[in-house]
């Protein structure tokens, strides 16, 4: 806890132990004519200590609080002039006149008081952005964990249907179906919490769904896929491609081909997935997917990325992702 504060309040201490120092060599050096023991600006700085923390502490977080700034700028002037008085009659006693007493000496109230009420403010601002940053922070992996929770049912049912249909009709292969499934889940249950994680893992992940998708769509669909990667160990955010993918296999007509082709060169990965589409269907049926995919790259990639939807002849999505 200790290690904390100091961490938190560190440097704010630093601030106040210099400037005291300081102000305090600058105001006895001008004050040069007094002995240290008899010099009034050393029995003064006591009470100009408690001024300024009673304003750091009470004042200022009051009036800022309740936005009562105009009367703040009274109250800050009225203990300015009354400190500064008190100063020349008590502590001085010079016998000067109001307006010489706060020429000569209104300085050493006011200087104290306008820094640390600007330190004590800017300290505020940085707390505020630094608050408003964590919560943002906390918003996009809310967000990003609610777009991918988004993605893993469709992938998933998918595959248990697929497992479920050929535990009838070729039973003998199941077994190596369900290891795809185990690893599957695996990536979207554990290694898709991460970040970001290696291309090739993500590639393992979208050969198996492939696999899969070439067994349900057996004599339906025709899947050319093709993987050209020049460097499996870049990290990319997970579950992104598989939504451009399964998009494709979900709107696609029957008898059909679907083209998918993923390619990364010098860091820049290209996916291309073009398929048939039927142009009499509702967009709004097959835009939610890669609506969401578009949000997610907008919140990891911002301006790293470039996504592109063809509806022409076919329906095609290209993703450019930068990985360096």
């Amino acid at each position: 806890m200790k290690d904390t504060f100091l961490k938190k309040h560190g440097s704010q201490i630093l601030v106040h132990i210099l400037f005291w120092m300081l102000f305090v060599l600058v105001s006895l050096f001008v004050f040069s004519r007094y002995y240290w023991k008899e010099n009034p600006f050393l029995q003064y700085l006591s009470i100009l200590v408690v001024i300024v923390y009673v304003n750091n502490i009470l004042l200022l977080p009051l009036f800022v609080k309740k936005k009562w700034y105009i009367p703040y700028v009274f109250v800050f002037a009225i203990i300015s002039f009354f400190a500064t008085q008190l100063y020349c009659n008590v502590f001085t006693k010079c016998g000067c006149s109001v307006m010489k007493c706060l020429s000569d000496y209104l300085w050493q109230t006011l200087v104290p008081l306008i820094f640390f009420s600007f330190v004590w403010i800017l300290y505020r601002y940085i707390d505020k952005q630094a608050e408003v940053e964590r919560v943002k922070k906390e918003h996009t992996e809310m967000e990003l964990k609610f777009l991918k929770s988004q993605i893993n049912p469709h992938v998933l049912f998918n595959n248990l249907n697929t497992i479920y249909s050929y535990s009838i009709e070729k039973p003998n292969e199941v077994p190596e179906l369900i290891l795809m499934l185990s690893d599957n889940l695996k990536h979207v249950l554990y290694e898709s919490n991460a970040e970001t994680i290696s291309l090739e893992k993500e590639l393992q992940f979208l050969d198996n769904y492939i696999k899969f998708q070439r067994i349900r769509t057996e004599g339906v669909k025709q899947i050319f896929y093709k993987t050209e990667i020049q460097s499996t160990n870049k990290k990319i955010a997970p579950l992104l491609l598989i939504t451009i993918i399964e998009n494709a296999f979900k709107h696609s007509t029957l008898n059909s081909d679907i083209s998918i082709s993923i390619m990364e060169k010098n860091g820049l990965l290209q996916c291309v997935c073009a398929n048939d589409y039927n142009k009499n269907e509702d967009s709004a049926n097959f835009k939610i997917g890669l609506q969401n995919l578009e949000k997610r790259l907008q919140l990891i990639y911002k301006d790293n990325y470039s996504f592109i939807i063809d509806k022409s002849d076919t329906f095609k999505v290209t993703l450019k992702l930068n990985l360096a």
